[in-house]
C-alpha cells in the first residue's frame, strides 16, 4: 500500500523534472491528491480503574499520581485481621471435617466386613455408608471455604494489572472501602491510539484510502494503515468514530490532540517546494525570474504537504522561479 510520504516523495520528483538546472524551476498545475484533515485525539489503548473485592481500612499507599509503576507490583494495602481470622476459622473447619471423615470410612471399612456375616443390620450398614458419603463431601467444602477465605484475603494488597502510569487516585490512606469502590486509575503507555471522528459522507473516501496520516503537537507525523471503523454513528454528531493504531511506544501524550489527514479525491494544485518561499514580515513570497533578475513576488499560500506548499495565487503555469529563496537573498 502506497504511504503518504511515498506520494509526496513520487509528485516531488514530477516537480523537479522541470526545474532548470537545480537553480530555478518552472511551476505548473499538477494533479494531486487531495487530503481531509480532521482532530483526532490521542488516548491509551490499555486503561483500568481497580476497585477494592474487600472491605477494610486503607493501609498504605505505595504509588502516587503520575508515578510509573511496573506490572504486578503491589498499589496499596488494605488491613486483613477480618479476612485473616475467616481463614484460620476455614482451616479449623477443615481440620474438624477431615476428622469426622476419616472416622466414618473407618466405620464403613469394619461394617463392610461385619455385614455379609450378618453381625450388624442393613439399616446401621446403610446409615454408615451415608455418614462416609456425607463426611466426605463435608471435606470438599470446607477446603472449598479454605480457598475461598485465601482468596479473599489476598484482596488486602491491591497488585498492578499491567505496568503504567497512575492518572487519579480516589482514595486516602485510612479511608474504609469497600467491594466495588474505586481505588486507583491508570494507563499504559505502551500501546496508544488516535481517535478522531469522521462525517458519514467522508466514510467512503477513509475506506478507500485504507491509511491515514497523524501529526503530532510535537511536529512528527506517523503513518498507520491500522485502522478500525464503527460500524455506527454517534446518535448526537451523526458522525463514524474512527480509531487509528500508533506503533508501539510512539512516545505520544495521551489527551493530548493531533491532526489525522486521508486521502480524499484528487485535485489540480500549484505545489511549490517550501525552501522556495520567503517571509518578510506579514509578506509572503517567491523570487520570480525575470530574463537574470530574480523579483520577489507575493502569493497566497495554501496547505502544506510535506515538505511542499500550495499556492493559491500570485503564480501561473510556466512561470521560472527560485528553487532557493533564501540561497537568492544570500547572494
Amino acid at each position: 500500500m502506497t504511504t503518504f510520504k511515498q506520494l509526496l516523495g513520487l509528485s516531488l520528483l514530477a516537480l523537479g523534472l522541470s526545474a532548470h538546472a537545480g537553480q530555478t524551476l518552472i511551476v505548473e498545475h499538477t494533479e494531486e491528491d487531495r487530503y481531509l484533515t480532521l482532530d483526532a485525539l490521542i488516548e491509551p489503548v490499555q486503561a483500568a480503574t481497580v476497585s477494592a473485592q474487600t472491605s477494610g481500612r486503607i493501609l498504605k499507599i505505595h504509588f502516587d499520581v503520575n508515578d510509573t509503576v511496573p506490572a504486578g507490583a503491589a498499589l496499596l494495602e488494605i488491613t486483613s485481621k477480618e479476612q485473616g481470622a475467616a481463614l484460620a476459622a476455614a482451616e479449623a473447619d477443615y481440620a474438624r471435617a477431615l476428622a469426622v471423615n476419616t472416622e466414618a470410612q473407618a466405620t464403613l471399612r469394619r461394617y463392610q466386613d461385619l455385614f455379609p456375616k450378618g453381625a450388624i443390620s442393613r439399616g446401621t450398614f446403610d446409615e454408615a455408608i451415608a455418614r462416609a458419603k456425607s463426611s466426605e463431601q463435608a471435606v470438599t467444602a470446607a477446603n472449598a471455604a479454605i480457598v475461598r477465605a485465601r482468596e479473599s484475603l489476598s484482596y488486602t494488597t491491591v497488585y498492578a494489572p499491567f505496568g503504567g502510569v497512575l492518572t487519579e487516585r480516589h482514595v486516602e490512606q485510612g479511608e474504609t472501602v469497600n467491594p466495588g469502590q474505586p481505588l486507583l486509575s491508570g494507563f499504559s503507555a505502551d500501546k496508544m491510539r488516535a481517535v478522531m471522528q469522521v462525517p458519514g459522507r467522508y466514510l467512503a473516501a477513509l475506506k478507500a484510502a485504507g491509511a491515514v496520516s497523524v501529526e503530532l503537537a510535537d511536529g512528527r507525523s506517523i503513518d498507520s494503515n491500522q485502522l478500525t471503523i464503527f460500524s455506527f454513528a454517534s446518535p448526537q454528531s451523526h458522525s463514524f468514530q474512527v480509531r487509528i493504531q500508533l506503533p508501539d511506544n510512539a512516545d505520544v501524550q495521551p489527551g493530548s490532540w493531533a491532526k489525522a489527514s486521508f486521502v480524499q479525491g484528487k485535485r489540480r494544485m500549484l505545489l511549490v517546494p517550501q525552501r522556495a518561499i520567503v517571509s518578510r514580515g506579514e509578506l509572503t513570497g517567491v523570487y520570480m525570474m525575470q530574463g537574470d533578475k530574480a523579483v520577489l513576488t507575493q502569493v497566497r499560500l495554501g496547505k502544506q504537504q510535506g515538505d511542499r506548499v500550495q499556492v493559491l495565487s500570485g503564480l501561473n503555469d510556466g512561470d521560472v522561479i527560485a528553487a532557493d529563496a533564501y540561497a537568492v537573498i544570500a547572494q
